[in-house]
């Protein structure tokens, strides 16, 4: 007989592994004066999390289901191949994306192709593969039949269906909530209602998306998979009953929880009667907060120079970036002990959407990315992504055309 943990002891264990991966991340020298930030990936739990959905789709449904992983929230190839390694796929919405996908190993069968501006060049690669493709409008279907015309392919072909019901709680995000049980009733009676007209099973598949959102706001995971799940074949049971397979397009739910990114206090400073501590973590890993700070808050926590939780009384405290613009805040009056020169803050909950989407301002090099597995006899790491060097940076800056203008 197995057991799960409660959610109160995975918490407490995820958070447990990330103090040991920061103490071990410092005194490995991964992280110090010149490496004054790296991103960390808590292997385990993604795998723990993977896990957790694939378990909470079979325990609703006997269906087949592809968990199709958005490639937008982590595109890194390891980690990509760890989530296949876990059973998922990959939804792609770029070139770019499918190269990644591939170079990861996942197999056409396990791939979806989104995106509103496919390019005949991207329909005829993903046609000629057998990769599912998801058509945004009726002049991509009208290419797509053209292109099965003149080469028929095995890829199935859906229909992006937009309820347009609603709207998230960003608005600048929101895709009509893929996770409303709304949409997904549309999308369930719309498939119903052709398969009926047309007298026979021509919708096989319904793709429910991804959406879940992600509680920033401590250690717990909610909401979860299972309860999702429930609560979906509550609202939609013939969705669930066998009759159709089922795509998710689950991201950030699945990596944000298991990211972590250590900057270095290069300074601490005071201005206008607040602490400062000035670090290494700012705009260029997360953009959306700085710009955005009430829609995308992050939790951060504090750690002395030797890579310890820092204890002491909360000092409220603002949380500067490395960027020259004053508004380069991860953080504003918030309370932390107060933080020191040489300490380190751990920019939470920053697996998806953050480290691995660089934004390149003042030409800030792309940090190290590791993996890590922390057990009772130590922990291991596992490069991701190398640090950007800065050779790299002058390449990208038309190193190789200095006199292109001339």
């Amino acid at each position: 007989m197995t057991s799960q943990a409660t959610p109160s002891a995975a918490k407490a264990a995820a958070a447990e592994r990330r103090d040991q991966a920061v103490r071990a991340a410092v005194e490995q020298g991964l992280a110090g004066p010149d490496a004054p930030i790296v991103a960390l990936l808590d292997t385990t739990g993604i795998r723990t999390g993977a896990a957790a959905l694939r378990a909470a789709f079979a325990a609703v449904t006997d269906a087949p289901v592809l968990h199709a992983f958005a490639v937008k929230a982590c595109p890194l190839v390891p980690v990509l191949r760890l989530l296949r390694a876990e059973g998922l796929g990959a939804e792609v919405a770029s070139p770019g994306e499918l190269a990644l996908a591939r170079a990861a190993g996942m197999t056409a069968a396990d791939t979806v192709l989104d995106s509103p501006a496919k390019t005949p060049a991207e329909l005829r690669e993903a046609l000629a593969l057998g990769i599912a493709v998801n058509a945004d409008n009726p002049q991509e279907l009208a290419r797509i039949d053209a292109f099965m015309t003149s080469a028929p392919s095995a890829s199935p072909v859906g229909l992006r269906v937009n309820p347009q019901l609603g709207a998230g709680s960003i608005d600048a995000l929101s895709t009509a909530t893929a996770t409303s049980k709304f949409g997904v009733k549309v999308a369930y009676e719309l498939a119903e209602e052709i398969n009926a007209a047309a007298g026979r099973r021509q919708v096989d598949t319904i793709d429910i998306g991804g959406g879940l959102p992600v509680n920033f706001g401590s250690d717990e995971e909610t909401p979860t998979y299972a309860s999702y799940a429930r609560l979906l074949k509550e609202e939609v049971p013939g969705l669930f009953d066998g009759r159709y397979g089922l795509v998710t397009e689950f991201g950030r739910s699945l990596l944000a929880k298991h990211g972590t990114v250590l900057a270095r206090v290069e300074y601490a400073k005071s201005s206008g009667g607040r602490p400062i501590a000035v670090t290494h973590a700012g705009v260029q890993i997360a953009a959306r907060t700085v710009y955005a700070p009430a829609s995308w808050p992050l939790r951060i926590a504090a750690y002395d120079a030797k890579g310890r939780p820092k204890t002491g009384p909360s000092v409220a405290q603002d949380i500067a970036g490395p960027a020259c613009f004053a508004g380069d805040l991860l953080a504003e009056n918030r309370p932390l002990p107060l933080l020191e020169q040489g300490d380190y803050t751990g920019v939470l909950d920053t697996g998806a959407y953050y480290f691995a989407h660089h934004y390149s301002y003042n030409s800030l090099a792309k940090p190290g990315v590791y993996g890590f597995t922390a057990t009772a006899e130590g922990v291991r790491f596992a490069t991701v992504r190398d640090p950007q060097p800065i050779e790299d940076l002058v390449a990208e800056a038309g190193g190789a055309h200095t006199d292109g203008l001339l």
